[in-house]
Parts: structure tokens; C-alpha cells; sequence
């Protein structure tokens, strides 16, 4: 799933919640999840409620490149919503392709597994004329949720079951990619989701009971253009409008009525241009302009029903010369609200540079020296600002500067190989004003409270070994060294105490050896010790864990079809884990997938 793949990414923390449906958020070199932006197609994916994005209910079924941007990337022509972002995570779209002169393509899958986990899901592929093309990906989802897991209590050990962690989704889009007779480019998504799950709860004192619903909807389309008027001036423009409603519901007695229900719908009005401008072979430029519109309803008494606006000005330029390349951006934010009853909090406003370099030492040698610094920072969540009594509208945006320094390497330095690459990245981030609940006299309130220091080290390596005829491994791996404390206050016994959550050292290796009659591939996940709470004691610690995947696969083609059938056993050793606390993890599983193409 898409949480599996985002862990291959060096410098990336995803926390997850448990469970199929669990909660999945991305956050690149411990900034935040609130830092890290996910594109879709190249239009970012926006929470203004939360401030993060559930990576996990996203399929990678229909995805055909998933990548990751820490600070700046080298494409000027994007959003200025990107270029405001400590890290980016894009998602591709797989553009229709057909062979054999054919000018359409199904694909029909089922894949089941562990835990009562069933999808199948559809895809077709439609050539609509020479320049059109049309793709439907749908797919349901239904699990039970309801796998074991080890509690330890000291000496006492016990096998128990999670509860009300089923979930039951449907997701669905459309695409449409047109090309136009001047070789302009349209790109037309419209995308739907819709989920029930239970929310499995945290196991303390033995007491595992839950009652917590949650229901998710979201629509959202969007439409990205793109002409080039001439080798020096090239345009895109981008707009979105995105609906999302979600209700929590939960039973206890101590709600009136016995029921708790939280209602809450988010809008969005999205556009952006850029425009990029090469006037030289050494030099180009790019504008980018987005505005914004959020709202936010809430079935809250006295709700506050916010309306952000928003504006960001990203303008960019890169000098290449030879085996140099430096770059150079000046994003311009500008945020006001508006707020049906209580405090409108004061309009922000903030100006981020980012300065990146690139060098090649040796024209003969694929080496090359990376440096950057970025400033970014983060605007309070509406969760932030007005959430029943713990919002606080006087929060100032949460600060966070980067700097880099890298080395990337490429080459065939053994006969037996096709090429080995290495890239190693040392890196030092402040997060200042750091958003935060906080105890006051009476109740919890967010706060700008925290400064972090975050040094780390980010180590990839990558090779394929051809081992005979038709016969490759391919070997990648990543290894992260994270140190994140908090600075905050000198006389505070967490003083300088690694952040909840982090661990120091975690990293993951995969290897595939593909060959005529199957293909295998394993999958090590190691995460160290981290703690649950501020200070760095034993009785906070959540013990480091590994975790193995392995699986089988091959192809067959049947006449001019194809059928592919998959078999995984995730977590192989059966660990028993957790990556939050009191939040356990599933065991060892099984998953089969079936794929016939037509």
C-alpha cells in the first residue's frame, strides 16, 4: 500500500495507527506532517482542518510513479503550493498506453488476504481519438479488522483480539488526457471516496472496548493545462475544487443522550498559474501565483464557520553553467480569515527564501555536490485555531529552517553489476513556535511553546546484479540517522530529550530477483526504540521492532491477454509491535492478488 512504499524513502517517518484502515500520515525529516504537501498530478492535496493527509487511502494500482522532493526540487514549473512546502511527496498518474494496435485496455483485479481483507477493483483504458485519451480506476474495499496481538503487562502475557477495527470504502476516478493540435496538454481528474471504519482505540489496562465510528467522504476535481508557446515561454495553469465531509460518532454514558456525533464539512477553490521563462541556455525563471478559499462548517454549538483566503507568490530562478547548477526561490505568503462568531485572528504574512547547488567535479564521473537551505513554515489548522475550547486564535505560524548538504553517485565501479548508485545527505532543521497543546489552569490549550533541533543523516544505495540469461536482482536499501531534541526550555527535565515518536535509527532494504518461470522479492523494515512521551526514560520507551515481507509473482500471457497472480506474507517473523502506543500492530498475515488484463 501506499504507507509500505512511502517507508522506502529515506528521511520519511509514517506513523500508522493499526489496522487496515488505520490512519497513515507522511512526515519528511520529522518536520511534521503538516510540513510535507502530497500532489496528486501535480495539484497538491489540501487538510485545512487538520493540517495532514491519510496517505492510506490512496491505491497504488493505477500509480506510475510515486517520488519524493525534500526542499527543492528541480522542476520550475509547479505550484507555488509546492515551492512553499519543507517536502513534497508526488503522485503520478499512469497515463493510458496501449500495444499491438490495440485502443482499449481492462483490467480486472481481486485481491483478498487476512482478517476477512477483500478488493477488487477495475480499470479501463480508453483511446477516445488520436489525442484523447480516458481512464476509470475503481475499486471496494471491506476488512474485518479483527487479527490478535500479543499484550504484555509486565510478566503477565495474554493473547487477545482487536475490536472495531473493520472498515468498509469505496473509491473511484476518472481521467481524461488531451492533447491538442498546437501539442498544448489538458489533464482532466475527478475522484471519489467514501468509507466507513470503526476506530479501534488505544488497548490500556486491559480494557480494548471502542465504540468510536468514523465516516469519510471527499470529492474533489481538478484540471491542470500546460502549453508551450516557444522554446523561451512555456504556461500552466491549474484549478481544483475539492468537497470533504467526515462524522464522528461515539457512545458513552458520559454524553448527554449517550452519543457524541461531530459533523464537519471542508471546501476548497483552488487555482494557480505559472509561467516559466527561459531567455538564455544558463538562465530560467518562473512565477507562480495560487489563491485559495477554504471553508469549514461544523455542527458545534457556536461554531466559528472560518473562511481562509489565501496567497502564495512563489518566484524562482536557476543559473546552469557547465557542471553548475544553482537555484534560488522567494515564495510571498499572504493569509486572512473570517469568522462567523468569537476572535478573527490576525492576517499573516511572511516572505521564505530557498537557495540550492549542484556541482559536478568530474565531467567523466557522475558525481555531484548538493547544498541547500530552506525556510518554510506552517499556518495554524482551523483544529488549530477554533477546535471547541483548546483552540487558540492568537497562534503564530509554526517556523522551520533546513539545511542540507549531499553527495549523489552513479556508476559501474564492478563488472558483474549494471550500475550501483549512493546518495548521503547530512542535514540540520529548527522548528521554532512550534505548535503544541498545552496545559493551562483549567483545560488544554495549542500553544506556540517549542523549539526543535533536528540533525540527521540519510544514506540510499541501489544496484542490479544480472545473475544469467533473464535472470537480474535488483537490491535497494535506505538507512536514516535522526537525532531530533527539544530546545526549548533549559530547565525542563526533557531538556534536549529526543521528540515522542522519533526513533534515532530505523531504515529498510528490499531485494527482487526476477527470472523466466517466477519472481521473488523481500522486504526488512527496521525501526529502533522510540518514546511515547517528552522525557527519555524507561518507563517511555516503545521497544524497536523488524519486519519482513515476502513475495512471490508471475506473469503469464494467454493469447493476447495476461494474467498475473501474486502471493505475500507480510510480517513474516509474526513481530508484535507497535508504531503508536497502546496501538498494536497486526501479526504475521497473508495476502493473494489476481490480475487478468484484456
Amino acid at each position: 500500500n501506499m504507507g509500505d512504499a512511502v517507508k522506502r524513502f529515506a528521511g520519511t517517518n509514517v506513523r500508522d495507527y493499526g489496522g487496515i484502515g488505520g490512519l497513515k500520515t507522511v512526515s519528511v525529516r520529522n518536520l511534521g506532517a503538516a510540513h510535507t504537501t502530497v500532489s496528486y498530478d501535480g495539484v497538491s492535496i489540501s487538510n485545512t482542518q487538520a493540517g495532514q493527509v491519510d496517505i492510506g487511502r490512496f491505491s497504488l494500482d493505477n500509480v506510475s510513479t510515486l517520488s519524493l522532493a525534500i526542499g527543492q526540487e528541480d522542476n520550475l514549473l509547479q505550484a507555488a503550493r509546492l515551492f512553499a512546502s519543507a517536502g513534497v511527496l508526488n503522485i503520478e498518474t499512469e497515463k493510458p498506453h496501449f500495444e499491438d494496435g490495440k485502443h482499449s485496455l481492462t483490467q480486472v483485479q481481486v485481491r483478498g488476504g487476512s482478517f476477512g481483507y477483500i478488493t477488487p477493483s477495475l480499470r479501463h483504458w480508453q483511446e477516445l481519438g488520436e489525442r484523447t485519451k480516458l481512464s476509470v480506476d475503481a475499486n471496494f474495499l471491506h476488512a474485518d479488522g479483527s487479527y490478535p496481538y500479543t499484550l504484555k503487562n509486565g510478566t503477565l502475557v495474554t493473547e487477545e483480539k482487536r475490536r472495531n477495527s473493520d472498515i468498509e470504502s469505496y473509491q473511484g476516478e476518472a481521467n481524461l488526457f488531451h492533447t491538442f493540435q498546437d501539442d498544448s496538454e489538458l489533464n482532466m481528474k475527478a475522484y471519489y471516496y467514501h468509507s466507513e471504519r470503526g476506530l479501534p482505540g488505544s488497548v490500556v489496562l486491559y480494557n480494548p472496548q471502542s465504540d468510536e465510528r468514523l465516516w469519510d467522504k471527499n470529492f474533489f476535481a481538478q484540471a491542470k493545462y500546460k502549453k508551450v508557446f516557444s522554446p523561451k515561454w512555456t504556461l500552466q495553469t491549474q484549478g481544483k475544487f475539492n468537497h470533504s465531509w467526515n462524522k464522528y460518532e461515539d457512545l458513552g454514558v458520559e454524553y448527554v443522550g449517550g452519543k457524541q456525533t461531530d459533523i464537519n464539512r471542508q471546501n476548497e477553490y483552488y487555482l494557480s498559474a505559472t509561467v516559466l521563462y527561459r531567455p538564455t541556455s544558463h538562465w530560467s525563471f518562473s512565477l507562480a501565483q495560487d489563491g485559495a478559499i477554504n471553508q469549514l462548517h461544523t455542527n458545534g454549538n457556536n461554531s466559528p464557520e472560518p473562511v481562509r483566503y489565501t496567497s502564495l507568490t512563489a518566484l524562482n530562478a536557476r543559473y546552469q553553467w557547465n557542471r553548475l547548477r544553482m537555484s534560488g526561490t522567494l515564495v510571498a505568503t499572504y493569509i486572512t480569515e473570517e469568522v462567523k462568531s468569537g476572535n478573527t485572528p490576525d492576517d499573516r504574512k511572511h516572505l521564505s527564501p530557498t537557495f540550492s547547488l549542484s556541482y559536478q567535479p568530474w565531467e567523466s564521473e557522475q558525481l555531484y555536490v548538493r547544498a541547500m537551505y530552506k525556510n518554510t513554515f506552517r499556518v495554524p489548522t482551523f483544529s488549530d485555531l477554533y477546535y471547541l475550547r483548546v483552540g487558540n486564535t492568537n497562534l503564530k505560524p509554526e517556523k522551520a529552517t533546513e539545511y542540507t548538504l549531499g553527495l549523489t553517485w552513479s556508476g559501474q565501479p564492478f563488472g558483474f553489476t549494471d550500475f550501483v548508485s549512493l546518495t548521503i545527505d547530512g542535514y540540520f532543521n529548527k522548528v521554532s513556535d512550534k505548535i503544541i497543546a498545552f496545559p493551562s489552569t483549567y483545560v488544554w490549550k495549542m500553544q506556540n511553546y517549542g523549539e526543535v533541533d533536528i540533525t540527521g543523516v540519510d544514506v540510499t544505495l541501489a544496484s542490479a546484479i544480472p545473475l544469467g540469461r533473464n535472470i537480474n536482482l535488483h537490491l535497494s536499501g535506505n538507512y536514516s540517522w535522526q537525532k531530533a531534541i527539544d530546545v526549548t526550555n533549559k530547565g525542563a527535565k526533557n531538556y534536549k530529550h529526543q521528540l515522542p515518536y522519533i526513533p534515532e535509527h530505523n531504515g529498510n532494504a528490499s531485494a527482487t530477483l526476477e527470472m523466466p518461470w517466477i519472481n521473488v522479492g523481500y522486504t526488512l523494515n527496521l525501526v529502533g526504540k522510540r518514546y511515547f512521551l517528552a522525557q527519555n526514560i524507561p518507563a517511555n520507551e516503545i521497544e524497536g521492532y523488524n519486519e519482513h515481507t515476502a513475495t512471490l509473482w508471475r506473469e503469464f500471457d494467454i493469447h493476447r491477454c495476461k494474467l498475473r497472480l501474486q502471493g505475500e506474507i507480510i510480517n513474516l517473523t509474526d513481530a508484535q509491535y507497535e508504531v503508536i502506543k497502546y496501538y498494536p500492530m497486526p501479526g504475521r498475515s497473508w495476502r493473494i492478488t489476481g490480475t487478468f488484463t484484456f
